[in-house]
């Protein structure tokens, strides 16, 4: 195809007929190589990006309000299995000049030729299942967090991704500020010397828990057997279908729920890839409430040259010193231990400690990591010029690894070993068939 014609294709073909050239290392991580220079001819800013949101309670409304925000966003169709929801989200876009089509089956959104991109903010437990099929119909994906809860659904998002050259991106927001940037930039010099352990803090005080509701008859415009999914059988309780995020059958764990955002603050510095081998121990010590998910729980990741490790409490909100007093709130960090000296950040804010005077003359690095327009305007840029966006599938796949391996370990009570080239545990048959969750029928992950 000469150039003048590559020119003047339509944006819409020009998306489905190009993208980045990826492809399957033998970890099973994505690499993504160079496109040619008419793949990477970008899409003028004030052309449309046509979208379709799916799951629009409390976090799917706030990403369609910031994805609403931009200009070249067209948001043509929603989706919600609770009709009150869809019903909101239809008005706001609307009220915006849109004129969305409503759906109760994320299957029927897909089916229009004319959506670029979707955005999933689901419960967790549907994030593979909608972005794989997202995917197979050709549309790019946005994905709330987590990315995933089994190794094995998180092989099949990243090989449908590839294998459809997607554009993808998972909504860790905190990875677009700036205040990761710098830490990473610190750490990536070199200056805190050896860093042989990094140690992710998420502690808070929720005591004494949820309140224990009845089970109840689903409320009018639910369809609380598309709402479950995937997910075993239950009857509708109040509490599970407003915060999931308390049960097993949805979350594994606030490893799952805030782990995306901290655990990646080590994962973008030390790049270490997937982990040798993991160990978990935890459990429901002090809660007695309605939820079932631990309410403390310690993870060590073992890699090439150093331990990564998880430690949480829903029970206590006390961060060793750094980020404020107790008050019941999170309490987030993560602490990269060298031998010339600590860092210890969170989301806004970060300190350096030297070990002795071994740090008396550091000076910050020079900003190397452009800012960020933000996560949502990355995602639309990436579209837009066929290069994976910063927290890609491909990038984000060793991290969701790590997070499901160490639910794994929890549930299984043994040390895990992990062999990357193979994709597989090793030496323990009965954890690696856990590798891949037992779906709800008719629900299955593809091959």
């Amino acid at each position: 195809m000469g150039e003048d014609k590559t020119l003047e294709m339509s944006r819409r073909g020009f998306l489905k007929a190009s993208g980045a050239a990826v492809v399957l290392t033998s970890a099973g991580i994505a690499a993504t190589a160079e496109v040619s220079s008419a793949q990477a001819v970008p899409v003028a800013a004030s052309e449309k990006i046509t979208m379709g949101f799916i799951g629009v309670a409390g976090r799917g409304s706030s990403l369609l309000h910031d994805f609403m925000k931009h200009p070249d966003v067209e948001v043509a169709a929603i989706c919600d299995v609770y009709q009150p929801h869809l019903d909101k989200a239809i008005e706001t876009v609307t009220a915006a000049g849109g004129k969305p089509q409503g759906y109760a089956d994320f299957r029927k959104l897909l089916e229009h030729k004319d959506i670029d991109a979707v955005v999933v903010a689901t419960p967790p437990h549907w994030h593979p299942l909608i972005s794989i099929a997202a995917c197979e119909a050709g549309k790019d994906v946005y994905c709330e967090k987590p990315m995933s809860r089994y190794p094995a659904e998180c092989k099949a998002m990243l090989k449908a991704a590839v294998d459809n050259k997607r554009m993808t991106q998972v909504g860790t927001q905190i990875h677009a500020g700036d205040n990761f940037r710098r830490c990473v930039e610190i750490v990536r010099s070199g200056a805190l010397g050896k860093i042989s352990a990094v140690r992710v803090v998420c502690n808070m005080n929720e005591f004494p828990g949820a309140a224990r509701v009845k089970n109840s008859a689903a409320p009018p415009g639910l369809d609380w057997d598309m709402w479950l999914g995937p997910a075993p059988k239950v009857p509708f309780n109040q509490t599970r279908f407003e915060v999931h995020r308390y049960f097993k059958d949805y979350v594994g764990s606030w490893l799952h729920e805030l782990g995306p955002h901290i655990v990646d603050l080590g994962y973008w510095a030390m790049n270490p890839g997937a982990p040798k081998a993991v160990s978990a121990s935890g459990g429901r010590y002090a809660l007695d409430d309605m939820s079932d998910i631990p309410d403390t729980l310690d993870v060590l990741w073992e890699y090439d040259g150093f331990t990564m490790t998880w430690m949480h409490t829903s029970c206590n909100g006390f961060n060793f010193g750094f980020g404020g007093a107790p008050d019941g709130g999170r309490r987030l960090s993560v602490i990269f231990q060298g031998t010339n000296g600590t860092l210890i950040g969170d989301y806004g804010s970060h300190q350096i400690i030297s070990d002795g005077d071994k740090l008396k003359d550091f000076v910050a690095p020079e900003p190397s990591i452009p800012s960020s327009p933000g996560q949502d305007r990355e995602f639309l840029d990436s579209i837009k010029s066929r290069k994976q966006a910063l927290c890609s599938f491909e990038y984000h796949e060793p991290m969701a690894l790590a997070l499901d391996l160490a639910h794994l370990s929890l549930n299984t009570g043994r040390k895990l070993h992990w062999d990357a080239k193979a994709g597989k545990v090793t030496g323990d048959p009965e954890a690696d068939k856990m590798c891949t969750p037992k779906y709800r029928k008719p629900w299955a992950l593809p091959g």
